[in-house]
């Protein structure tokens, strides 16, 4: 077995493997960049081509041939191969490229790669615990090729991206998150684990579909989902009581009260609803410094009032609090919009996450309506004069043109963040949000756009994506040994987002900075997050240098270490 401290050294590996198995291990695996002496000493003469190449020269070759691809549902197969194959090569590919790959390995192409997962799955990655086998978890997680794991994102592929219910395809969301988490925050890839909770699927296609890789049954529900769910989680405590569990793409039924279940229970995470809320705070932070109009001044308007919608929310609120404004003043500021229009108090059907951010009916009853008895966006904008106006409600041109005249005749510099995604789903394109403000909104998106047009020239979209914070949460949590993961660390990663904005120094600038650095970005979330984590009483404490140097030690970068056999064991 793979000495996992020797692996994560760039220095030197010591493995027992040899030969084909070797070739077929991805985390040993070098391909043509094995020296002689190596290939003398593993038995891997023959095996490979004679030509011994540097790992510059391997991602090279590899970039031509991923540039070379027409389209992007190509490129993502080409990378998950290569990732299966190679993992030095191809962290080291992408770390390098990471504004060109990300949109593939991340979101948009990942969510067509779960939906055409079936077709495209190659070799396996992760587990998929489906419930006929909840008996076996145990059993599963005990391979000693586990012992390493610090970090899992699981998913029950019920809310895939805006795409719904992709059964065991979701698959795809936790190898792409995970991906990023070693890419961006330097996780060793031996100490990830995506996992997929197969429970079925409600997806006609799938269940149709004879070639569907997953459990065909109909996705299970109500006291045996739980029971499924409850199993999982106390086997995770069990195997790995140190583990970072990160919850992605549950459906709106679920994603809350799972969080509510367990959160205080070990260190864990949802990141549609705390790692949205944490990049969107901290990009509003970011758009503070160019309108000039303090947090607990805003009013904010947001379409869609599902777990993302209301994370948001509950975050900003909390920040609004820390300068000063009271629970009820802060509460008053926010108006969510969902299917049956405005949230408003004692609705019908309001769930209990959703009821912190109701409106007061008196708030309201003057309001001029466009339907009487039912209050929309168009209603809110009206009425509100909202200074934010975010979307997390996975409906294409959901803020169109009328709204956002309206929102920008009452506010200066009005921020608008679609950031719904895949990228066909955004509630608006940036350009015409930029055309429909005449040029004055501030704008980031969850999915990435091409530049838009200002001032004669080209400017980046800010990607107000969650790949900015969730892996150096990630990354600061394990550091430490972060026993839970509070509220006030997600606020402390938005600071941290913020305090790296361009447009602090320049309000010209982004709000975020490029993706190319995101080591940086995650390094610094990272710190402030362990540091919060401390002062919560939820790590040990540790200095400033102590903290620095955990968090370094836990950076993996991708190069390849010099190899020696073990024999005789």
């Amino acid at each position: 077995m793979n000495d996992i401290s020797s692996q994560t050294s760039p220095h030197a590996v010591e493995t027992a493997l040899c030969g084909y198995e070797l070739l077929n291990d991805p985390l040993l695996n070098k391909g043509t960049a094995f020296t002689e002496a190596e290939r003398d000493d593993f038995d891997l003469h023959g095996l490979l081509p004679p030509h011994v190449a540097e790992l510059d020269y391997q991602v090279k070759r590899r970039l031509d041939a991923f540039r070379g691809l027409a389209r992007d549902i190509q490129k993502y197969v080409f990378l998950r191969g290569l990732q299966d194959s190679n993992e030095t090569l191809f962290y080291a590919l992408l770390t390098r490229n990471i504004e060109e790959m990300m949109p593939i390995v991340y979101t948009p192409t990942v969510g067509l790669g779960c939906q055409l997962f079936s077709s495209i799955f190659r070799k396996p990655r992760g587990l998929f615990l489906s419930l006929p086998h909840k008996d076996l978890i145990r059993r599963i997680f005990a391979n000693q090729r586990f012992d390493a794991v610090e970090a899992i994102v699981v998913s029950d592929g019920e809310r895939i991206l805006g795409l719904g219910d992709q059964g065991a395809g979701g698959m795809g969301i936790p190898i792409g998150k995970l991906s990023l988490y070693t890419a961006c925050a330097g996780l060793h890839p031996a100490t990830t684990l995506p996992i997929i909770l197969d429970v079925g699927t409600d997806n006609l296609e799938h269940l149709a579909d004879p070639l569907y890789i997953g459990w065909q049954h109909e996705r299970v529900r109500g006291e045996v989902y739980d029971d499924f769910v409850a199993t999982f989680v106390e086997a995770v405590r069990e195997r790995w009581p140190h583990v970072l569990l990160h919850w992605e793409d549950f459906a709106i039924g679920n994603a809350n009260r799972l969080l509510a279940r367990y959160r205080d229970r070990l260190c864990t995470f949802n990141d549609d609803i705390q790692g949205t809320a944490a990049i969107a705070a901290g990009t509003l932070l970011s758009a503070i410094n160019v309108t000039g109009v303090p947090l607990r001044d805003q009013r904010v308007a947001v379409l869609g009032a599902g777990s993302a919608g209301t994370g948001i929310c509950a975050l900003l609120r909390r920040a609004m609090i820390d300068t000063g404004a009271s629970d009820s003043d802060a509460r008053s500021r926010f108006y969510l919009v969902d299917r049956d229009g405005l949230l408003v108090e004692s609705m019908d059907g309001l769930q209990p996450f959703q009821i912190p951010f109701t409106q007061k009916r008196n708030n309201v009853s003057e309001w001029k309506l466009a339907t009487p008895g039912r209050i929309g966006l168009a209603d809110v904008v009206a009425n509100a004069h909202p200074t934010v106006l975010i979307g997390t409600s996975g409906q294409a041109h959901a803020f169109p043109e009328a709204v956002v005249r309206a929102m920008a005749d009452h506010v200066a510099r009005p921020v608008i963040f679609p950031l719904s995604n895949p990228t066909q789903r955004s509630e608006a394109t940036p350009q015409d949000l930029y055309a429909w403000t005449d040029g004055r909104a501030i704008i980031g998106t969850g999915s990435p756009f091409p530049p838009i047009k200002r001032s004669g020239g080209a400017f980046r979209v800010d990607q107000t994506n969650n790949a900015y914070v969730y892996p150096g949460i990630g990354l600061g949590a394990i550091a430490v040994k972060a026993r839970r993961i509070s509220d006030e660390m997600f606020l402390a990663a938005a600071r941290a987002i913020a305090e790296l904005s361009p447009a602090k120094r320049d309000p010209h600038a982004n709000l975020l900075a490029p993706l190319i650095d995101l080591r940086r970005l995650s390094v610094h979330v990272a710190i402030a997050v362990a540091k919060q984590a401390q002062l919560d009483g939820l790590a040990h404490p540790a200095s400033d240098e102590e903290t620095a140097a955990a968090i370094k030690a836990k950076m993996w970068q991708p190069v390849y270490a010099t190899y020696r056999r073990l024999r005789g064991r």
